[in-house]
C-alpha cells in the first residue's frame, strides 16, 4: 500500500495530497509528529520533515518537491508539471515562489507560530511575526489575483503543480481562518475553483483536534 506521513496542516504535505488525489492514486495517511524525531522516520527520511511517500514496490521519496516530480514521471497520463519546457519552466517558478517566498514570509510566520510550535510545545506566538506574515500575505494574495486575472491558471493555460502549491499553502491558512478573502476577489475566485475540485474533497474534510476551521472553509461557494 503507498503511504504518505504527513501533517494535516503541512502544507508541503497538502501539495502532494492534493497531487496524489489529481492522479487518482490510491495512498493512505499516516500522521508524523516531526518533532518527536521517531528513529524509524529518521531512517526513511533524515530531514526529518514531511512528507515522506514509500510505494508497494518498497521504493522511499521524501520532501515534497521530489515526491511531485516522481509522480509526474511515474503517472504522466495526467501531467502537473507541463509538457514544453517553457511550461515546465512557468510551472516550477511559479510553484518555487509558493513553496519558498510565500512559505517563508507567511506560512512560516502564522502556521508555525499559531500551530505548530503549540503542537510541539515550543512556546507562545511571537506577535512581531504573526504581524510580519499578515502583512506578507496581503501582498501575495494580489499577486494570485494578478495571475488569476491574467491567465486561466496560475502557471499558464493548464492547471498545474503550481496551482496545487498555492492552494496547499492557503488551504492550511484557511483552516485556521487567517484569509480575509474580500481583500482578493480574484484569488477568492481561483481558490473556489481549485476547492471544488474532486482532489480537494480529502482536505476539506480534515479535522484537526483543537481546532475549528472557520464555516466556509468546506463551502464550495464560500
Amino acid at each position: 500500500m503507498r503511504i504518505l506521513y504527513h501533517l494535516p496542516l503541512s502544507p508541503y504535505a497538502r501539495k502532494v495530497r492534493l497531487v496524489l488525489a489529481e492522479k487518482r492514486l490510491p495512498f493512505e495517511l499516516r500522521v508524523e509528529k516531526t518533532w518527536e524525531r521517531r528513529p524509524d522516520y529518521l531512517a526513511m527520511n533524515p530531514a526529518g520533515t514531511v512528507p515522506t511517500l514509500t510505494e508497494d514496490n518498497g521504493l522511499v521519496i521524501p520532501h515534497s518537491n521530489t515526491i511531485c516530480e516522481y509522480l509526474d514521471e511515474a503517472y504522466p497520463d495526467i501531467c502537473l508539471v507541463g509538457r514544453t519546457l517553457g511550461e515546465r519552466v512557468e510551472i516550477r517558478s511559479v510553484a518555487a515562489w509558493f513553496d519558498e517566498r510565500f512559505a517563508q514570509e507567511v506560512s512560516r510566520n502564522l502556521l508555525y507560530e499559531k500551530v505548530m510550535k503549540q503542537a510541539s510545545r515550543r512556546g507562545a506566538p511571537d506577535a512581531a511575526r504573526l504581524r510580519e506574515g499578515y502583512a506578507a500575505l496581503r501582498t501575495h494574495l494580489a499577486y494570485i489575483g494578478w495571475l488569476a486575472e491574467t491567465r486561466k491558471w496560475l502557471a499558464g493555460a493548464n492547471l498545474s503543480l503550481a496551482d496545487f502549491a498555492a492552494a496547499a499553502h492557503l488551504s492550511a491558512l484557511d483552516f485556521i481562518g487567517d484569509i480575509d478573502w474580500s481583500i482578493a476577489p480574484a484569488a477568492k475566485e481561483w481558490y473556489a475553483r481549485m476547492k471544488s475540485r474532486p482532489s480537494f474533497r480529502a482536505l476539506l474534510a480534515d479535522r484537526v483536534s483543537g481546532i475549528a476551521p472557520p464555516p466556509h472553509y468546506a463551502d464550495l461557494d464560500f
